[in-house]
């Protein structure tokens, strides 16, 4: 192919703009993507040889080399991994197949240092480049294809960009970057390794920079060694070194691997600038051989609640990477979970599909489960002040209050203390959609959830802690579904609990109501929705309410029945409520039909959801109702107090116009 200049796909313009217009001040992040970018092409290389080892071709040993030429301004970083051919250069540096820049704009906050990690998670890392380059060189060969067959590709990163067909003998990319002017300090040795060892010291392969000695310059008079010498100057030596560890971290001891080296392996495989909120190293030994090192991330990705997107951690077998976003291994309710699995079981060419079938793989995700529970269940467990409260302590007892836990649990609570707040703010949707997935750990789930109640307004409520202080004679955990945190409090269902001092659980995420589904009760005591059936407070309402209650609906009958016409097409049953105390009328459900809540959620989501008729429960003591009867405004007044109820669970009427005439004839 002889030399030809094509376009920029408009998004990767508008890309390289953002990129030197708004990540200049964070230049360093270039040389990390790139090798980034150098490594997972070795991995390609790896795998695809699984099937065909003549891609190794006669250079086995797969590494990454960083040079510098301060004359010629130039820093390249070559790999001899799987390479591209010419087709694939233009398709893979001229385009955005995937990511797109759409998303990308939408997340830049004017943070830099946030904004930068964002070239990595949109795959978009070699753009990056133009932070300190003014041109770029890309020179490959896809392993296989003939010498012949190589590429080289140029950009200034304006408009355009120039590729040609080129003779190449090595397999594998370099990009030679042409360094502007205020990025000349990328072109000396220190630089360079100290980049390295800050972002990239944990890339399985071997990193390599030739090495440098100082040699001092000539004599200014050689015939006089003490007349002076010019300067002297490093010089290159020919030799090669491994500037890296060069070995997984997964498989090292833990006792030789620091927090620090365990927080920067987490944002290189992430590409998060946040240090994670735990981890998990393990070697699994028994039927099943791996490693495994997790972690849980501090903040929720952009694309969490896209349940189609790939993710999952990165697979390797006996250290050979196979593939990233390994779904197989985790449930889809842990997808924000980042790490490495590590099988000495599985065999170097399996696939997707051959995962899900896999008998070891069954077990690994079952072990890999356990593991981030485990973990969660410690930071709940400590997601509380360091030292206990002594509030209510008696005189007697207040100075031991602080000495119930050991130094050891006192430190480690201290480094707990708030995270599991901080995760849950994060990912407590995501964890609730196990109670439908994952039976096996339903229960070990329901511990794990919090919720905001009538007691709190923060979510911080478990179960357990509500089941701690239930009312005596209460045989129910009560619970509410709504869109929001105030339509939740502000319930008219909420009424009589309120009254009673009875705490009710207030659930706000979309999830709640599917997930409860699957969750009936909690350690032997029944939940149950306020919204759903009668309201029956059980040993929590004496007779003479009990009696007053069916006073009122034989009373009402008369009433309940024109009611019932009037309101035929829109509720299902009218009936008398004890569960209101202020308000003249809520609308619920049957025990086992769905609320109206969920089937507005489901056509929201475009999905298709039964017809609801609700029950019109109403307050008999409400001046309103009492006035309905005899009205000459009857019709209207029901219809009015349907549509309120509605309203007041944040619902909307079906004909709002209908509504609004109704109540402004009434008004006039």
């Amino acid at each position: 192919m002889s030399k030809q200049t094509l376009s920029f796909q408009a998004e990767v313009a508008q890309l390289l703009h953002l990129v030197t217009h708004s990540l200049y001040s964070n230049k360093e992040i270039f040389l990390r993507e790139l090798i980034s970018n150098a490594s997972d092409a070795c991995d390609k290389l790896r795998y695809e040889a699984i099937n065909d080892s003549g891609l190794y071709e006669d250079a086995p040993n797969l590494e990454v080399r960083v040079s510098f030429d301060k004359d010629a301004k130039t820093l390249t970083i070559t790999d001899n991994g799987i390479g591209m051919s010419a087709q694939e250069a233009i398709e893979h540096l001229g385009t955005i197949a995937k990511s797109g820049t759409k998303d990308f704009v939408a997340k830049l906050s004017g943070d830099q240092k946030a904004d930068s990690q964002l070239i990595g998670q949109f795959g978009v890392g070699f753009y990056s480049g133009y932070i300190v380059a003014d041109k770029i060189t890309v020179e490959s060969r896809r392993a296989g294809m003939k010498t012949s067959e190589g590429v080289r590709w140029v950009s200034g990163g304006a408009g355009d960009f120039e590729v040609e067909t080129i003779e190449r003998a090595a397999r594998g990319t370099s990009v030679t970057l042409h360094l502007r002017d205020d990025a000349l300090d990328y072109a000396s040795a220190w630089k360079i390794k100290s980049v390295i060892a800050k972002y990239s010291d944990h890339i399985s392969l071997p990193i390599l920079m030739e090495k440098e000695e100082w040699k001092d310059g000539e004599l200014i008079n050689p015939s006089d060694e003490k007349g002076g010498r010019q300067p002297g100057a490093m010089v290159k030596t020919g030799e090669w070194e491994t500037v890296n560890k060069a070995n997984a971290i997964w498989a090292r001891a833990k006792k030789d691997i620091t927090q620090e080296q365990y927080d920067d392996f987490y944002k290189q495989i992430s590409h998060d600038f946040e240090a994670p909120l735990a981890h998990t190293h393990n070697r699994v030994e028994g039927s099943t051989e791996y490693t495994q090192l997790l972690y849980i991330p501090s903040k929720a990705p952009f694309d969490l609640y896209n349940r189609d997107k790939s993710a999952g951690v990165k697979l390797y077998v006996k250290r050979v990477f196979i593939m990233d976003d390994a779904e197989a291994l985790l449930p889809t309710y842990l997808r924000f979970v980042k790490g490495v699995v590590d099988s000495a079981d599985l065999p170097l060419n399996v696939s997707r599909e051959l995962l899900q079938e896999s008998r070891d793989v069954k077990a690994i995700r079952e072990g890999c489960t356990k593991r981030v529970l485990g973990m969660l269940e410690d930071l709940a467990k400590h997601d509380k002040p360091a030292t206990p409260s002594t509030e209510g302590a008696t005189d007697a007892t207040a100075e031991t209050v602080t000495d119930v836990l050991s130094a050891e649990e006192k430190a480690e609570a201290e480094k707990s203390a708030g995270k599991y707040s901080k995760f849950y703010q994060e990912f407590g949707a995501v964890l609730k959609e196990g109670l439908g997935e994952d039976f096996s750990n339903r229960e070990r789930l329901a511990k794990l959830l919090r919720f905001a109640s009538t007691s709190s307004d923060t979510v911080s409520v478990g179960f357990a802690d509500y089941k701690a202080r239930m009312k005596e004679g209460q045989e129910a955990i009560y619970y509410i579904t709504a869109d929001t945190l105030a339509a939740a409090k502000n319930s008219p269902q909420l009424e009589v609990f309120k009254k009673k001092g009875i705490e009710v659980l207030l659930m706000t995420d979309r999830v709640d109501e599917w997930a409860l589904n699957y969750l009936h009760d909690f350690d032997g005591t029944p939940l149950q929705s306020v919204a759903k059936g009668a309201v029956d407070l059980g040993k929590l309402q004496d007779e003479t309410e009990k009696k007053a209650a069916e006073e009122a609906a034989e009373a009402f009958k008369p009433l309940l029945a024109k009611l019932k016409e009037a309101l035929k097409d829109k509720a299902e049953d009218v009936r008398v409520t004890t569960r209101l105390v202020d308000s003249p009328a809520c609308l619920v459900v049957k025990d086992d039909g769905m609320s109206t809540q969920l089937a507005r959620m489901l056509k929201q989501a475009g999905q298709t959801a039964p017809e609801v008729k609700p029950v019109l429960e109403v307050n008999a003591e409400h001046a309103l109702v009492k006035k309905l009867d005899g009205s000459v405004h009857f019709h209207d007044l029901a219809h009015i107090l349907f549509d309120q109820a509605l309203l007041a669970e944040g619902g909307l009427p079906a004909d709002p116009a209908a509504y609004v005439k109704r109540v402004n004839a009434l008004l006039v």
